[in-house]
């Protein structure tokens, strides 16, 4: 048991319990608090929540492991690729922000109709119970690894702990978690880093003893960096998380500069990871039992001080949680606003008292199963890419395009969701949810979805058929809407 960094730990966990009871006391006063935070969320608070959001296990922990295995230095665009998929996003950020919708399907339905928005739904909800098991577990294995605590019962701790917090404070107090967790992040690793290269002889001795193909920035070759940066595109640009952040915004000017701001976030953090693999690779046979997967805290426990280990392991909790309480709640708001309100309780008047207490009722229950599911230790990486190809690939089109395209006919989002849908699950048989043909999973849905779209709309607009409903609501229903959330 390493007692410093699990001092750390746990004050950082309970920190987190402290800041969902109190903002679920202080500041939840309807269901759109709860939800989305009221629409009253600054610069950034929600910069700093777009970034944590995006920087999960896989993004700190997964990177050190590329660097350290066949990706070398270039394992940098791992995040670096995200980076840049942000700044074509601000252009729908402030579009995302007019919809003032909850959800996705929420505007999907509002075009293109309720069977496209329930399957859009359906879709969602299935990817975010994998994405949270798949936090849960990496959440889990990190306690487990400080504390020699079985991995089964860590997983319980991590997920009554993310159980506690989200379901207590909803957005704002997910919002506040991601600005304190993605501080953790950035400082606990820019902190580590120095001391690490320090510990393995410096930056001179480890680059020495690694071939010169591992410091190359583009050893893993452009069509994949390209590659990367349309996958993380696609799956923002449909990923119910971001989009309930844009929704969060006070206004759209903020949405669209938050973009920005959390794309410089992101590009300052991919660094400190990747170093961190590369000295792990470095000092491999002086360090027992070190591997890719464990590269980068074996690496930080064995040349840094306890209070910097403490400190990188609290990141690595932040940084898994962070994801994990978003995927939660999106899932949740999702359930109750686009199937339950529709199919269980149609025609029937649901108070915010109700909304909030069934929707926190939902969070519990979902991580429940998302916890049941990380006890049956399915690899995280396998779970991600099925869960954000799955999720993104559909409703990317009859979204996205939506937003942009006011012409388009019902028909074309229609078809887009299904043959998107199709798209991706072929592309995953074929290349076993990695690249095939140059292309991963994902993109090639979407680019599917989009062509069908486009297709479907070109015919029918030689056809003179009516558009489809707007995306954005009159100018009447945005004034209903304001005053019911200002009462």
């Amino acid at each position: 048991m390493q007692l410093i960094p699990l001092i750390i730990v746990i004050g950082y966990l309970v920190g987190m319990l402290v800041v969902g009871f109190v903002v679920g006391k202080l500041k939840i006063k309807n269901s759109k608090d709860y939800m989305i935070a009221g629409r009253r969320m600054g610069l950034f608070m929600v910069a700093f929540s777009l970034s944590a959001n995006n920087i999960g296990g896989g993004s700190t922990t997964g990177l050190a492991t590329k660097a350290f295995g066949a990706w070398g230095m270039s394992a940098i665009w791992y995040v670096l690729a995200a980076s840049v998929a942000m700044i074509p996003l601000a252009y729908f950020a402030p579009k995302i922000r007019k919809t003032l919708a909850v959800t996705i399907p929420e505007v999907i339905e509002r075009r293109f109709g309720k069977v496209s928005s329930t399957f859009s739904a359906v879709l969602n909800i299935l990817a975010l119970f994998c994405l949270t098991s798949s936090q849960i577990a990496a959440s889990g294995s990190v306690v487990s690894t400080l504390t020699g605590i079985p991995l089964n019962v860590c997983l319980l701790i991590a997920g009554i702990v993310i159980i506690l917090y989200t379901t207590l404070g909803g957005m704002i107090a997910d919002q506040i978690s991601d600005l304190v967790q993605f501080l953790i992040i950035l400082f606990g690793l820019a902190i580590a880093t120095p001391f690490v290269i320090k510990g393995c002889g410096g930056w001179a001795a480890i680059s020495a003893k690694l071939p010169p193909a591992q410091l190359s920035f583009t050893k893993i070759g452009w069509l994949v960096i390209i590659g990367y940066i349309f996958n993380y595109f696609c799956t923002f640009l449909s990923g119910p998380e971001m989009i309930s952040r844009f929704e969060s915004a006070k206004d759209e000017a903020t949405a669209k500069k938050a973009s920005f701001l959390s794309a410089v976030l992101m590009a300052a953090m991919a660094i400190f990871p990747t170093l961190l693999g590369l000295a792990a690779l470095a000092v491999q046979d002086k360090v027992p039992g070190l591997t890719a997967k464990t590269a980068m805290m074996a690496v930080t426990n064995s040349f840094a001080p306890p209070l910097i280990t403490g400190l990188v392991s609290a990141a690595i909790i932040s940084a898994t949680m962070s994801s994990a309480d978003s995927n939660l709640l999106c899932m949740s708001t999702m359930f109750i606003n686009d199937i339950y309100r529709k199919y269980f309780k149609a025609g029937e008047t649901m108070d915010d008292k109700k909304v909030i207490f069934t929707t926190r009722l939902c969070n519990v229950i979902f991580s429940c199963v998302a916890m049941c599911i990380s006890l049956f230790g399915i690899d995280i990486v396998t779970m991600n890419t099925f869960a954000f190809a799955i999720r993104c690939a559909g409703p990317f089109a009859a979204y996205g395009l939506g937003l942009i395209v006011p012409k388009a006919t019902k028909l074309s989002g229609q078809l887009s969701v299904v043959t998107g849908t199709v798209g991706v699950v072929v592309w995953q048989l074929l290349g076993k949810g990695d690249f095939y043909l140059g292309l991963l999973p994902v993109v090639f849905g979407c680019a599917v979805g989009t062509l069908t779209f486009y297709v479907v709309n070109w015919i029918q607009w030689s056809q003179n058929v009516e558009p489809a409903p707007s995306a954005y609501l009159s100018d009447e229903e945005v004034a209903k809407l304001e005053a019911e959330e200002a009462r």
